[in-house]
């Protein structure tokens, strides 16, 4: 008998870099999913992995292998303490999605790290990772892989963004989920307000105090991905390579770097939300904490934007890949061929046994 309840936790380290984010909660299937959260916690990074994790595309090989041995030992640690503090027992599975390494769909490249073998023996559960190798093997971008839980958790919602490192949105169109990268978000803003010595610009504010470059908006807003139809999906490359170039050619106060690129992200999101009428937006992510940037989307856009319970908003991503987990369990589809481009759907994964 295929059993109906699932006890995992879910793990998840995005580009923003804001720290691993771990939830322990319990997924109920009964016609339709449901979920309960039980604990939640973000562990923040240390200055020396923080720098480490921004560097990693420029490593060669050996020197990246090493660090994805190094990362599943320190994200072993984590998970860890995370399970003896809670006093987390019998789970189904730990679902973890690493940390996004390499990511260059075009040449079939994607590469988490901390998803090593040896992880499932260092903290003596059943572990099931690397969700993207797979679909890029399948000729897909490996990414977006929320949208299938938008589809079985948020399905009430007619968009679900997510703001993190990049923003990403989903939806249905002509009764399939399509879902795709739409700009860089934190990934950039931080950036650049790391040059203040500050990790992120708290609601906004400094934002607020700039001034639109329009010549550098419309350069943004110019850009060849944006011209591009789904599935298409970012990595920290692209912005290395085009956006932060671009930027720092205006030689820019920061304060209307951040305006300027607010604006550049408010249309990008507005553009997208408004190509279907009267709808209900469910956003999500650390973005969500930035007031200026919400309500530069909201001045454009008749939408209804909804922003759920804090647990939801920082924890979304984990829950979902304690989802993708639970379906490769059941070797259900967790990953949707209309999302990432794949030959078709499939379910995805890597499952390690202590």
């Amino acid at each position: 008998m295929v059993k109906t309840e699932y006890k995992v936790i879910g793990v998840m380290s995005g580009t923003s870099l804001d720290g691993i984010d771990l939830i322990y909660l319990t997924f109920n299937i009964n016609e339709v999913w449901s979920f309960k959260i039980h604990q939640s916690e973000t562990v923040s990074y240390s200055a020396d992995w923080k720098n480490k994790l921004q560097h990693l595309v420029s490593l060669s090989d050996s020197k990246l292998e090493k660090i994805d041995t190094d990362y599943t030992a320190y994200l072993s640690e984590i998970i860890t303490d995370f399970i003896e503090k809670h006093s987390i027992g019998n789970i189904d599975a730990v679902c973890s999605h690493g940390h996004t390494a390499l990511h260059q769909p075009e040449i079939k490249l994607t590469y988490q790290i901390g998803n090593q073998r040896e992880i499932a023996k260092l903290i003596n559960q059943k572990v099931i990772c690397d969700f993207r190798v797979q679909d890029v093997e399948l000729g897909g971008q490996g990414a977006p892989l929320v949208p299938i839980g938008d589809k079985l958790l948020f399905q009430e919602f007619d968009f679900c963004v997510n703001f993190g490192g990049f923003a990403n949105i989903s939806t249905e169109t002509n009764s399939e989920r399509i879902a795709f990268d739409i700009c860089p978000v934190n990934i950039v803003l931080n950036h650049y307000v790391n040059k203040m010595g500050l990790d992120y610009d708290d609601k906004g504010e400094i934002a607020s105090t700039g001034i639109v470059n329009n010549k550098l908006l419309n350069e943004l807003n110019e850009l060849d991905f944006y011209k591009l139809n789904h599935p298409k999906s970012l990595g920290l490359e692209w912005v290395n390579e085009i956006i932060i170039p671009l930027i720092d050619f205006y030689q820019l106060d920061i304060k209307d770097i951040l305006r300027t690129f607010v604006e550049h992200i408010a249309i990008q999101i507005s553009d997208e939300i408004n190509k279907k009428n009267n709808t209900s937006v469910l956003i999500t992510g650390g973005g969500v904490f930035n007031q200026f940037l919400i309500n530069r989307i909201q001045q454009q856009t008749n939408s209804k934007i909804v922003i759920p319970e804090r647990n939801i908003i920082e924890y979304k991503e984990a829950i979902i890949f304690g989802l993708l987990g639970v379906l490769k369990l059941r070797d259900e589809v967790n990953c949707l061929s209309s999302v990432t481009g794949a030959k078709y759907d499939h379910s995805s994964g890597k499952i390690f046994i202590p």
